[in-house]
């Protein structure tokens, strides 16, 4: 036999800590003697520290006590000391204090009830050579403040363990520190996703707030912690807060704005003055979050509630090219939204001086119109306000591609005076010369020709004007390409023109040209 009493639940006696509560923990001892009482004497080794109540006692057969055991901590430290030591023992969360066990058969003794206690069971009953002698008890703390500073800094084990020992009951793991910070909340500032895994085993609050209001989600965004911010959204961690993805954006953090959104944030949330994410990642200047923004269908139409202005006007007001180009790049109408005070992002963009930003926000458009329909008064007036000469439309087209696929000639001409890229090209390399062929206008044709267009340039298929306009029994205008020649035109892709009767041509050995843009191959 090894001893006489067993310790409930372990040999270590835990003691709760917390600021202006009694310091108290309890111990269980179980008497293993079926048939014979034990007497006991359980003493700490500093004994100005603790209280032990009950001290000594009898313990019948197979019976226990439970001991309450006080620690006497010291007082709390002067003002102007670091709060987060006042309310902490000499050591923690493992104490270097220890208590002994005296245990002792007392066979014969008068006990009245499964365990009595004495005040002082005789001193001399401890003399006995049979005495056993339990010197292994250990202390250990726990608490809000003790769990907290073993967080911060970083003890991983300790944290574990205090946790895992604590009554479920205390909610250590939602304990605060002096200051009213949440664990979860310092384990942030810490920047140790590993940390907040640890604690989010224990289940805490994951809507906590801090001192400033924040929830831990919250805390992690405005930190640009993406692994932090994806375990706290893998547990559940609401992304309706009020301004999460507008500080967010406003910060510049994209990797978090993304873990956002995929979890259901939404992108068009008000702020109380009615600024989305998107506005703010405007004012900013937040380029890659706007991306991210308007990949997630964020709305280039909304109106803050204070001027009304859109991410575009607040773009037009700062002269932000690239910003502009953007939205106008997602959403060419939104260029015609207004404010509160009845102004368009041109509007604002001509009070501010942004001159640079004239073409595309409403110039462009007019002087595109005007080359359309050969406006020569609108052409003169909007260039001289600023349009590009060379600027595009949506479709990448020039205001000389527009002029001279309507065959307008006197436009043609004031364009090509004023500097226009005669051999500009769009998306699909098209250049005005074949816009002027495949639309049949041989004397804007001329002009062009006569101006340096490129004859031999090709579209991205491969097609010259020269090809189109055979495919397309343009006879002048095939003429006008090959310098007069009237029969066997050798063409640029390998076909011939062959005169017919009554002025018609045809192609022989020819191939066709874009079909899903333009005419389809007319062969005669």
């Amino acid at each position: 036999m090894d001893r006489l009493i067993r310790l409930d639940p372990s040999n270590t006696i835990l003691i709760r800590v917390e600021a202006g509560q009694k310091c108290h923990g309890k111990i269980t001892l179980h008497n293993v003697m079926y048939t014979m009482p034990v007497a006991f004497r359980l003493q700490p080794l500093i004994k100005a520290r603790y209280s032990v109540k009950p001290q000594t006692g009898i313990i019948s057969p197979l019976a226990t006590l439970t001991i309450d055991i006080t620690y006497h901590m010291h007082a709390p430290q002067q003002q102007g000391s670091s709060l987060s030591t006042n309310y902490l023992p000499h050591s923690f969360p493992h104490s270097n204090d220890s208590f002994l066990l005296h245990s002792v058969l007392v066979p014969g003794a008068n006990i009245k009830e499964p365990s009595f206690m004495f005040d002082a069971v005789p001193s001399d009953w401890f003399k006995k050579k049979q005495v056993f002698i339990d010197s292994s008890i250990k202390v250990m703390f726990a608490g809000s403040h003790i769990v907290a500073q073993l967080v911060r800094v970083a003890e991983m084990d300790n944290v574990r363990e205090v946790l895992e020992k604590s009554d479920p009951s205390w909610g250590l793991v939602n304990s605060r520190d002096p200051h009213g910070e949440p664990l979860l909340h310092i384990a942030i500032s810490q920047k140790r996703p590993d940390m907040v895994q640890l604690l989010l085993e224990f289940d805490p609050d994951i809507e906590a707030l801090n001192r400033f209001g924040w929830t831990p989600l919250e805390a992690a965004a405005a930190r640009n912690e993406a692994l932090i911010v994806e375990l706290l959204l893998a547990r559940g961690a609401s992304t309706e807060r009020p301004e999460l993805i507008h500080h967010v954006a406003r910060e510049g953090h994209v990797e978090v704005l993304r873990l956002l959104l995929a979890k259901g944030a939404r992108v068009d949330l008000e702020t109380k003055d009615g600024n989305t994410a998107l506005h703010v990642a405007v004012e900013e200047g937040r380029k890659d979050c706007f991306k991210v923004l308007l990949a997630n269908a964020a709305r280039t139409d909304a109106k803050n509630a204070k001027e009304g202005d859109t991410p575009l006007h607040m773009a037009s007001a700062m002269g932000d090219e690239s910003m502009v180009k953007l939205i106008l790049e997602k959403c060419e109408a939104t260029k015609h939204v207004r404010n509160a005070e009845g102004k368009s992002p041109y509007d604002v963009a001509v009070e501010n001086g942004h001159a640079c930003l004239y073409d595309m926000l409403c110039l462009g458009d007019k002087l595109c119109m005007a080359a359309r329909k050969g406006k020569m008064r609108t052409i003169q007036k909007v260039l001289e306000k600023g349009a590009a000469i060379n600027g595009r439309d949506q479709y990448a087209w020039t205001p000389l591609h527009r002029a001279a696929f309507k065959g307008r000639i006197d436009a043609v001409k004031l364009l090509l005076e004023r500097g226009a890229e005669v051999d500009a090209a769009d998306g699909e390399g098209y250049t005005p010369l074949h816009c002027a062929v495949e639309a049949g206008h041989a004397d804007v044709t001329e002009i062009l020709v006569k101006k340096g267009a490129d004859v031999g340039a090709r579209t991205k298929r491969g097609v010259r004007a020269l090809a189109m306009a055979e495919a397309l029994s343009y006879v002048g205008i095939v003429r006008v390409l090959n310098g007069g020649e009237q029969n066997g035109v050798k063409l640029g892709f390998g076909g011939v023109v062959k005169k017919m009767g009554g002025g018609k041509i045809r192609v022989l050995n020819s191939v066709n040209v874009n079909r899903d843009r333009y005419m389809a191959l007319s062969v005669i």
